[in-house]
């Protein structure tokens, strides 16, 4: 279930309704006919003599709820308490959600029932299961074999929807391997220590000896680290047991 308003702590995007003196009235953007306030001292660390130095009516930001009035239905925010970082990765996520609930209605329509019905009947669980609905749909669109449990008349119709319009954001991240033997048969333990490496999302290409270029592709950056640890250590692992000289060097 989607909640009627955030939580203290969570990060929020608003669009800018009214800027005033002491500080600028929004709109949550996620969540309909929901204020919040930014009192001018959390615009900006320091003192803010012009606060439409920072803001603007129509302006679109990222800010953290600071107290949440559920009887008014109103939030205390603060701008300066989100770096960028933060402000990116929220839009970003924002962005995503919308396109969504795009995709939902095209899913809904081709299902012929309602948005509503189609959020009881399975995209409320999704979120559940994925932690958002963006989530689901790119997962939907990398797996062959996506949610095998279920046989629901929706999951097909879903999958087609998202393989259509979701492109998955691949990064590549990586380094070269310096590598030699001076054993007879060294050119065969170099290519035993290399294939070490080998995954399906793992490439290695010869960049001139003794150097390979070892590359990374996935999802996301945690994910490519997780894999791209691992396919080094076991190089490093199986050079030392035969004899290989071997070095990665971040790139």
């Amino acid at each position: 279930m989607r909640k009627d308003l955030p939580e203290v702590g969570d990060l929020v995007v608003v669009t800018i309704k009214e800027v005033k003196g002491f500080g600028a009235n929004v709109k949550l953007e996620e969540y309909p006919g929901k204020e919040g306030f930014i009192h001018i001292a959390e615009v900006a660390t320091g003192w803010v003599k012009h606060i439409r130095d920072y803001l603007r009516e129509g302006q679109k930001t990222v800010c953290k709820v600071l107290n949440v009035d559920t009887g008014r239905g109103y939030v205390d925010l603060s701008l300066k308490r989100v770096n960028e970082h933060q402000k990116r990765e929220k839009i970003s996520g924002w962005k995503n959600e919308q396109k969504a609930e795009k995709l939902l209605e095209i899913v809904a329509s081709q299902l012929k029932i309602s948005v509503e019905n189609a959020e009881k009947e399975f995209a409320e669980e999704l979120r559940e299961q994925y932690g958002t609905l963006y989530d689901a749909f790119e997962d939907a669109s990398a797996s062959e074999d996506w949610l095998p449990e279920s046989n629901d008349k929706w999951k097909e119709t879903f999958k087609k929807v998202a393989k259509e319009n979701v492109v998955l954001p691949y990064i590549k991240i990586g380094g070269y391997v310096e590598a030699y033997s001076l054993a007879p048969n060294g050119v065969e333990l170099l290519k035993e220590v290399l294939t070490a490496a080998m995954q399906e999302n793992v490439e290695i290409q010869y960049a001139g000896a003794p150097r390979y270029r070892l590359t990374v592709t996935d999802k996301d950056y945690k994910s490519a680290e997780d894999v791209l640890k691992k396919a080094v250590q076991n190089i490093l692992d199986l050079s030392k047991k035969k004899g290989v000289i071997a070095e990665f060097v971040r790139k």
